[in-house]
């Protein structure tokens, strides 16, 4: 199984509190774990003009007020920018299939501060990452629903309807889900 590209939904009964009711957009699965970043928790009320505060890039223009996405909780040092392949322009980027690309370098995020930036992006702080087998263990002990992953969820949901419309995206009413396992 091969989840790249694809969106993890939490199941209701999800264990990890960091986890509760979140979507994470999938960048890289293989038989050496797994990548993904979640796309609807935030960092606070953080924007990204203080990420280019602290990190001393002068922002002439762009989307300065654009919310930071709680990418997980790996290197939540490390940035991290989610976006559409007719957009790529940085170096090395992550390709990813579906056309949307990861990349996590400095030049993006100038890019962005002088308004020449891929659009939309999704900015994120950290990441979720599963060793191996760990992530398929979870799917099988009813922890994660998969759905197809798509620009317009991605990218143009308000971050706190995301897990509800994600779920409505493969046929499932949120209220009708329980946090409850069960073997038939």
């Amino acid at each position: 199984m091969d989840l790249t590209g694809q969106l993890l939904i939490a199941m209701p009964g999800m264990d990890d509190p960091r986890f509760a009711r979140s979507v994470v957009f999938i960048c890289a699965h293989s038989n050496e774990g797994a990548m993904g970043v979640m796309i609807n928790k935030h960092v606070g009320d953080m924007t990204l003009r203080e990420v280019f505060a602290r990190i001393e890039i002068t922002a002439k223009e762009g989307p300065l007020a654009a919310p930071v996405h709680f990418g997980g909780p790996v290197e939540t040092k490390r940035g991290f920018v989610l976006h559409l392949d007719e957009s790529r322009h940085a170096p090395e980027p992550l390709i990813i299939p579906g056309g949307f690309v990861l990349t996590a370098t400095r030049n993006i995020l100038e890019d962005i501060a002088m308004g020449s930036g891929p659009a939309p992006f999704l900015f994120a702080v950290g990441y979720a990452g599963w060793g191996v087998g760990q992530l398929e263990r979870e799917i099988a002990q009813n922890g994660w629903l998969t759905a197809p992953a798509t620009p317009a969820l991605i990218f143009e949901t308000a971050y706190d309807v995301v897990w509800d419309n994600a779920l409505r995206s493969i046929g499932i009413d949120p209220v009708s889900l329980s946090g409850a396992a069960g073997r038939a």
